[in-house]
């Protein structure tokens, strides 16, 4: 097995924890024995609250892995990250088991603790995976790493399904089974990880030239290794004046706030488009369209899937038409699936009232709802991770992944926190906010966002300093519009940051 390959296959085994996790919380939210152990009904606002604290947790791992990431190196960071989201998940597994007293916290912690390593996962992950990456295959490479992240969610909810089925939502192992088998993900990983390479960038960062030299032999034997390691360590002689932190990143006046913005609002208006809530209370929605409590489970096992097939054209597309058409695209088609889902939704919980026939209505939701899953898939999924690692320069590149899951964290803790509360005082209408919030989403992507695929990293840079040259952040309106779109044609020669450290060949 070639280094690209194995790069990609951890790359995307470690994202799949985070799909597992939404998967695993779908029915463990809804197991009775679960709610008895911590102390809460099923309609208590603490439901979300549990939920919603591993994304307080992700925020704050993020923060130190970047950290670990610039300092340590990529795969020391990993490592600690994944032994955290080890340790966090064993903690929830206990939480209850042989005593009741107390169960709530435990529970608490472990949902904390697991937050802080998947968070730093997600921070280091997408910086290690665009670091080894080609400018032509950067969203290829990180898009089918998340369709690794679905099919995480499926075999969570799926195993979590079976269990539910053979055992019952009154077993203690129904909701504990789902919890420990996640341990498989950290533990493969970490035995895994001594295969792979530190970037060479990073070596050439900390000015470790032979450690360098070693992994890039490693990559590509010894006669590319020379050429490769000349040319990064250029591009790097170009960025080193460079010292960038975070205050520049996060005020006005910043050398790297128009790029840390353009992060910043892609988590929000992720987050915006509601499919952290939908991952995460798949099934309750389901019941909202007028089945029962079984049949709305299969229902979301079925929407898992169709979102993992349908993923795949996000890998297919993204480095062909661009990060901007899809984010367009699918803003654009989420947000009138929702509606059509706020006037299926009424007529739903109408039904008898006005002499409809359930299936007429909950039928057409199905379709909605699966149709709207695809476009979150391959439209708003991977690209708001992949555009913060091809913006910034080498040494704000840990930075910027950080504040991203940072922002990732702190809206999709707000959203599964409200959902819940929304679920049970707006019903329906609760879809109709979602198609607003799409809407949104698509209008700042269409003004702000520029389309970063198909260039170097260096000329994405380039957009930026053109922007403030040029006093405006309107992308149709910096240098003729040129980054509403992907380039016209393709370069002949890589160099720099240009450069691909896995491309076809190893």
């Amino acid at each position: 097995m070639d280094k690209k390959t194995e790069v990609v296959l951890f790359s995307s085994t470690a994202i799949a924890l985070y799909g597992y996790d939404q998967g695993m919380m779908s029915l463990i939210n809804t197991n009775r024995d679960y709610l008895s152990t911590i102390g809460i009904a099923e309609e208590s606002p603490l439901v979300g609250v549990i939920v919603s604290v591993y994304y307080l947790g992700c925020a704050v791992g993020a923060i130190l892995a970047s950290w670990l990431a610039d300092e340590l190196g990529r795969k020391p960071s990993i490592f600690t990250c994944l032994a955290v989201t080890s340790l966090g998940n064993l903690i929830m597994f206990l939480s209850g088991l042989g005593y009741g007293k107390g169960a709530i916290y435990v529970i608490f912690i472990g949902r904390i603790v697991m937050g802080l390593g998947v968070g730093g996962i997600d921070a280091v992950i997408p910086v290690y995976s665009a670091e080894l990456s080609s400018e032509g295959g950067r969203g290829k490479a990180l898009a089918q790493e998340f369709q690794s992240n679905i099919f995480g969610l499926n075999m969570a909810f799926a195993l979590n399904l079976f269990v539910t089925i053979t055992l019952g939502k009154t077993n203690q192992w129904a909701w504990r089974i789902p919890i420990i088998i996640m341990q498989v993900y950290p533990i493969l990983l970490l035995a895994f990880i001594y295969r792979l390479p530190e970037t060479p960038r990073w070596f050439i960062s900390k000015e470790r030239h032979e450690d360098a030299k070693n992994a890039l032999e490693d990559i590509y034997g010894g006669d590319k290794a020379e050429e490769k390691f000349d040319e990064l360590k250029a591009a790097f002689g170009e960025e080193s004046s460079q010292t960038v932190n975070y205050s520049d990143m996060l005020f006005p006046s910043g050398s790297q706030f128009h790029p840390t913005m353009v992060t910043v609002m892609g988590q929000v208006n992720q987050a915006l488009t509601g499919y952290g809530a939908v991952s995460v209370y798949g099934p309750q929605i389901f019941e909202l369209l007028g089945f029962g409590v079984r049949n709305a489970e299969y229902l979301t096992l079925g929407n898992y899937v169709s979102y993992f097939c349908l993923m795949t054209f996000a890998w297919l597309l993204i480095d062909k038409v661009g990060r901007r058409i899809l984010m367009l695209g699918g803003a654009f088609g989420i947000s009138i699936c929702f509606l059509l889902l706020t006037l299926l939704g009424g007529l739903a919980m109408n039904a008898s009232k006005l002499g409809i026939p359930n299936l007429a209505v909950s039928i057409p939701g199905i379709v909605a709802l699966y149709i709207a899953t695809g476009f979150f898939g391959i439209g708003w999924l991977a690209e708001p991770w992949l555009i913060p690692t091809e913006i910034f320069p080498s040494s704000a590149r840990a930075q910027g992944a950080a504040i991203s899951v940072v922002i990732w964290g702190l809206a999709n803790f707000g959203v599964t926190l409200l959902t819940p509360i929304g679920f049970n005082n707006l019903d329906y209408w609760l879809f109709l906010v979602f198609a607003v919030t799409n809407g949104f989403a698509g209008w700042w992507t269409w003004a702000y966002s520029p389309e970063t695929g198909g260039r170097s990293f260096e000329e994405n840079q380039s957009f930026f300093t053109d922007a403030k040259e040029q006093d405006t952040w309107r992308v149709s309106r910096i240098n003729k519009g040129e980054f509403r779109h992907m380039p016209n044609s393709e370069k002949d020669d890589a160099d720099g940051e240009t450069a691909p450290l896995l491309s076809g060949s190893s």
